[in-house]
């Protein structure tokens, strides 16, 4: 008897955790990706507690694979270095069960893969399309041959043209008002405690140690649409160079880097809810179904969710009576068990983003002001259901 069979279409990290939750469950996967290579650089990413809730869930430990080391606190600061907001993340341990933990993505997804058969890998497959119309989904990749499947896991990203496909009146991406720029320095004389985000006027940077001692650094704009810097070292430089330290330190080694070293992208969302997260046999998640804005560390943390979820709720991977029953139900159920929260966090992150790219001085005032006077206990206990909001379906 075979097992059922899963193509996920995406190697990314909310795609690599849907395959090895479908592999512990016993499916075959084929995961299609459409660049030639696993990712060799990068940037970061954050694992909240949900996420290290929902990976331990299918037996990943990541602090045993990449490492354990965590930042001593993590808050909001001022240009002029002073914070406006901070918190132990021993407390958050104490609160959550774990504290935060930043990766280098390169790193975390080499750990996922590791977990699945060689043959489960295919890099270089550019999926073209979808055939669902039988019930039966057929992948068509751009080099063929057809692989037919019991479950398409769509997980091909912010702009995934399945979503395109098969919701085609869905009114698509919605830009944020911001530009942002990642990349990751070697510094370990800097010997930085600290994960922080600074807030400016219209502008923004983020400071993350990582787990193998380098950081990851990111910083965002508020620009039009489609702007053009002629070097993103400059430019970084240019906008944050005067600000606290360790800022200058570490723009320092930016210009170290190449310039294809630091990775620009506007930011985008997703204009509106899908009204699904499923289709036929096919299910959709992390940015292909709920892109959100990175304001809240959490679109690498849903996808995880998701990804835990959604192979929660299928049947075992061993094929018996009743089984294309089994599979629409559970792709009910995981609309069901996602929709609403994911777009409670896409949601969140666009309010709180509001708040990151104010320009007008008294506008920055006033909210300066106001996060600097709420407790810092409040202000980690509003994180309470993003952060204990992971639940597995029974």
């Amino acid at each position: 008897m075979t097992n059922r069979h899963a193509v996920v279409v995406g190697a990314g990290i909310g795609g690599l955790t849907s395959a090895v939750a479908l592999h512990r469950r016993g499916w075959r996967v084929t995961v299609c990706e459409r660049s030639p290579e696993p990712p060799v650089t990068g940037a970061g990413i954050g694992l909240a507690p949900n996420a290290l809730r929902a990976l331990g869930a299918v037996g990943v430990d990541v602090s045993r694979a990449i490492g354990g080391a965590v930042p001593a606190t993590m808050g909001v600061r001022r240009p002029d270095g002073l914070w406006l907001t901070r918190a132990g993340t021993a407390d958050m341990a104490a609160r959550y069960g774990t504290a935060p933990l930043a990766v280098p993505r390169p790193a975390l997804t080499a750990t996922l893969a590791a977990v699945l058969p060689p043959s489960a890998l295919r890099y270089g497959a550019e999926v073209t399309g979808v055939d669902d119309a039988e019930g039966r989904p057929t992948v068509r990749t751009a080099a063929g041959p057809d692989l037919p499947a019991d479950l398409v896991v769509a997980a091909d990203g912010i702009h995934s043209p399945l979503r395109r496909a098969h919701f085609p009146a869905h009114p698509g991406l919605h830009y944020i008002g911001e530009t942002a720029w990642r990349t990751i320095v070697d510094a370990p004389d800097l010997r930085i405690p600290a994960m922080s985000e600074t807030w400016g006027r219209g502008e923004r940077f983020g400071v993350t140690p990582l787990v193998d001692g380098r950081y990851y650094l990111y910083a965002t704009a508020v620009v039009p649409p489609d702007t053009r810097f002629a070097d993103p070292r400059t430019e970084l430089l240019r906008r944050f160079g005067t600000w606290h330290d360790p800022v200058p330190a570490l723009l320092e080694r930016v210009g170290r880097l190449d310039a294809a070293d630091v990775l620009r992208n506007d930011l985008y969302d997703l204009a509106a809810p899908l009204p699904y997260l499923h289709h036929g046999r096919i299910a959709w998640l992390g940015d292909a179904a709920h892109a959100m804005a990175p304001n809240l560390g959490q679109g690498g943390c849903q996808a995880i969710e998701d990804a835990v979820v959604l192979a929660r709720l299928l049947p075992a991977g061993e094929r018996g009576d009743g089984g294309d029953t089994a599979v629409a139900a559970a792709l009910a159920a995981y609309t069901a068990a996602r929709h609403a929260r994911t777009d409670a966090v896409r949601l969140r992150a666009r309010r709180v983003g509001r708040l990151g790219v104010l320009r007008n001085p008294v506008a920055v005032a006033v909210r300066d002001l106001a996060v600097r006077v709420t407790p810092d206990r409040l202000a980690l206990r509003g994180m309470d259901d993003l952060f204990n909001g992971f639940r597995l379906p029974a």
